[in-house]
């Protein structure tokens, strides 16, 4: 099996700018995380556009449904901004791709201290491949249908409806 992995941006990709104090984009670090991780399933890194998941519009995920669509491979974990993970997985799952399709994300940047986004990672990529068919959110050791999931902003936590 491969895995494919599309990386859209969100907190784990950010960047902190020491300068300025500010999160932003730079190169993506799923190549670094990806070597961490020592995966040893073939995996296709695909790389869309970097944003904040607050950024996106209809066409990023319409981009993101297209990229899975034209996947060859059954399962795909989409790296995502964490504050419209839901919205974007309600795009993608009535689509019916025939595919096992997991977003993951982080709520702290890979490079930064006690990042939750090598666990995300490696957990997403794990279940990706024994989930059947369908849309998943899989966050902080937990997986939830992608028509049964919410951002808790307090909590800083997914959880069902």
């Amino acid at each position: 099996m491969t895995l494919r992995i599309l990386a859209t941006g969100g907190t784990f990709d950010k960047h902190y700018n020491e300068l300025n104090g500010t999160l932003g984009f730079a190169d993506s670090h799923l190549p670094a995380a990806l070597a961490r991780c020592r995966l040893t399933v073939p995996v296709e890194l695909q790389q869309l556009p970097l944003m904040d998941s607050l950024d996106m519009l209809d066409a990023d995920r319409e981009r993101i449904l297209a990229a899975c669509r034209g996947a060859a491979e059954k399962a795909v974990v989409v790296i995502h901004g964490t504050d419209t993970m839901p919205q974007t997985a309600a795009v993608l799952g009535p689509a019916a791709l025939g595919q096992t399709i997991v977003l993951t994300g982080a709520m702290i940047p890979y490079e930064i201290d006690n990042s939750d986004a090598l666990f995300n990672l490696g957990f997403a990529c794990g279940v990706a491949q024994t989930l059947p068919a369908g849309v998943y959110v899989a966050m902080n050791g937990q997986i939830f249908a992608w028509d049964n999931v919410q951002k808790n902003r307090a909590a800083g936590v997914f959880q069902p409806l």
